[in-house]
């Protein structure tokens, strides 16, 4: 018992200071217990197998389904008209909002779901996301005292109370605990989230490192003033042809941008668009969709004749393709050679859209253009080519980070698929009557959002989850186990509960709340109120008082555990999207934490008398 509240100890103290990254903490505190045989290698790696683990996994990947579409942006920004500017209003609709899903979905998933809503949201503000996403996760388990279904805890008690032939509790019996939580909440947050969460936003240090955003490429060059968009009909005159016999540049002076072919069906939810940089040999086809580029009255002339069909919307988007800045280096291979000789498009697959020589744009005729040093040409490609650009070559520098403004891209024709999926998922999981477990459904529409193209690759969906806090978490698991099986746990409940039972009903329902919140600090919320609600139940029959506000002590405090990142897990989920520190959950939940139970000590007697 002393070994482990020795390691215990450690752990907290190596949490707090901060000079190790939480998962490697946790993971040296699980070592330790296996070294010293007090947990078995099949214990300590049970975390890891967890449903809870499992269900964060696919949350991630839901969650950054949910952002690579698009579907995160649209819904941020109904929220922020609704805020109407208001930072304050702002947060109170966080608090509602997730509050009111965390009453019907669990905890976990609420966080996952509305974490890449707040961070658009908060991008979108110019909030610090760090303000919000702490918030969000405490209003989360807050809103989980709403109904019956809220959170494992109120489940708990709701079968002590049974087993020991007491009135079940109603769904709605739970409501007015969970709405003095939530004033309470935002009574104590509001403040202490501005004091001690606007946290320094890393990409805002690094702003001026930065490459340039898409949309600022193509405002600079003026490519959508000098690109339209055709669609190839069944009586278009070039259906059938290659690139190459059209003949344009000659011709007319013009260059296919790109190719683009849109499917859709069931109602536009599966919707899927290919694009294609045009070859010489590239074959037209109906339905196509090409990109022009060149002297407006040309393309109108070329158009007339081939007979194809002028689109209204000549915004560029960036799905397949990408554009970028690339910079010639003085002692560059290219130097003095003509642009149609330079083999960007024969050995990367890449178009030259734009030179920029010194202030000024060359936008026309720039196949015989001679490239000098320094300069700037603007690039177009599959991501993957550009990325190659940055990856082979000495001869110039690729501006900005392909990569990342790939992951930056969103396929918004694939929201509408993945916000059926969202909802599908939250409906098995609110339901009880679907035959489905909630890291079933989890799991079906995190594998769903991959299969029907919501990411660009699975790579993309694998670097959405934050490993960090999975292994956090997986590792802390174990702990509960090593409590549990060296009787620290049950010593710590009873030792409490002994000594203020004397002093009146009142005192023992303090001591029941701190008690509980005091061990889900280390062990899971549902495991510490299984623990504490015998105990609760046999204290208040020992004194002749109610279970009822006893047992609700119990939900409350193993559900209302703020000062610790692995407290819950969605305490956990936030930590590194926010930059949080053990510190800051010390800072904001803490004082959160105690004082809803010290307000609780006095309401729940009121609303369930002794």
């Amino acid at each position: 018992m002393a070994t482990t509240i020795v390691i215990l100890l450690i752990t907290v103290i190596m949490f707090v200071s901060g000079k190790l990254r939480s998962d490697i903490v946790a993971l040296c505190a699980l070592t330790s217990l296996v070294l010293l045989g007090i947990l078995t290698p099949e214990e300590a790696l049970s975390g890891f197998s967890s449903t809870v683990v499992i269900m964060m996994v696919g949350l991630f990947v839901i969650g950054g389904a949910i952002l690579q579409t698009g579907l995160a942006k649209v819904m941020s920004q109904k929220i922020i008209k609704l805020a109407r500017g208001n930072d304050t209003g702002l947060f109170l609709l966080v608090i509602f909002v997730t509050a009111f899903i965390g009453a019907f979905v669990s905890n976990t998933g609420t966080v996952a779901l509305m974490m890449p809503i707040v961070v658009s949201m908060a991008a979108q503000s110019g909030v610090r996301p760090s303000r919000l996403l702490m918030p969000l996760a405490f209003a989360s388990s807050m809103g989980g005292m709403l109904t019956l279904i809220g959170t494992p805890p109120n489940l708990v008690i709701q079968e002590a109370l049974t087993e020991n032939g007491y009135r079940p509790l109603e769904f709605f019996s739970f409501t007015p605990v969970g709405l003095i939580c939530i004033a309470v909440g935002i009574i104590i947050m509001l403040p202490l989230s501005k004091v001690f969460l606007f946290k320094n936003n890393e990409n805002e240090s690094n702003k001026e490192g930065r490459g340039k955003t898409l949309d600022e490429l193509v405002e600079e060059y003026n490519l959508s003033n000098g690109v339209r968009r055709y669609l190839i009909t069944s009586v278009s005159d070039i259906k059938g042809k290659t690139v190459a016999e059209l003949n344009l540049r000659n011709n007319y002076g013009l260059s296919i941008l790109e190719i683009r072919n849109e499917n859709n069906s069931s109602g536009g939810i599966i919707r899927n668009v290919t694009q294609s940089l045009a070859s010489p040999g590239t074959i037209l086809a109906e339905r196509d969709i090409i990109y022009l580029m060149g002297d407006k009255k040309k393309m109108d002339e070329f158009a007339k004749k081939a007979r194809i069909q002028k689109l209204d919307k000549n915004n560029i988007d960036f799905y397949d393709l990408g554009i970028t800045e690339i910079v010639l280096m003085p002692k560059s291979r290219l130097i003095g050679t003509r642009l149609i000789n330079s083999g960007f498009r024969e050995k990367y697959s890449i178009n030259i859209l734009g030179i920029k020589r010194n202030k000024d744009y060359i936008l026309d005729n720039l196949t015989g253009e001679k490239l000098c040093p320094g300069d700037v040409l603007l690039v177009q490609g599959k991501w993957s080519n550009i990325a190659k650009l940055d990856d082979e070559e000495t001869d110039w520098v690729v501006l900005g980070q392909p990569e990342k403004q790939a992951m930056q891209v969103t396929l918004d024709y694939k929201a509408p698929m993945a916000a059926v999926i969202m909802a599908v998922m939250v409906f098995a999981m609110v339901f009880d009557f679907i035959p489905v477990a909630p890291v079933t459904a989890i799991m079906t529409a995190g594998l769903l959002t991959v299969l029907t193209g919501c990411f660009r690759n699975i790579e993309a969906a694998y670097k959405t989850i934050n490993w960090e806090s999975i292994v956090l978490i997986a590792a802390m698991m174990p702990m509960s186990v090593a409590l549990e099986k060296t009787g620290t746990s049950a010593m710590i409940s009873h030792s409490l509960v002994e000594v203020l039972g004397a002093m009146g009903p009142t005192v023992l329902l303090c001591g029941i709340y701190f008690t509980t919140s005091l061990l889900t600090m280390f062990i899971s919320n549902t495991a510490t109120a299984v623990l504490m609600a015998p105990i609760a139940m046999t204290s208040a029959i020992e004194i002749g008082a109610s279970p009822y506000p006893f047992l609700f002590a119990v939900t409350l405090g193993a559900s209302m555990c703020f000062a610790s990142p692995f407290a819950t897990p969605p305490n956990a989920l936030v930590m590194n999207a926010g930059g949080y520190k053990f510190g800051d959950y010390i800072k904001v939940g803490l004082p959160l934490q105690v004082i809803i139970g010290i307000a609780m000590t006095f309401v729940l007697p009121l609303l369930f008398p002794f």
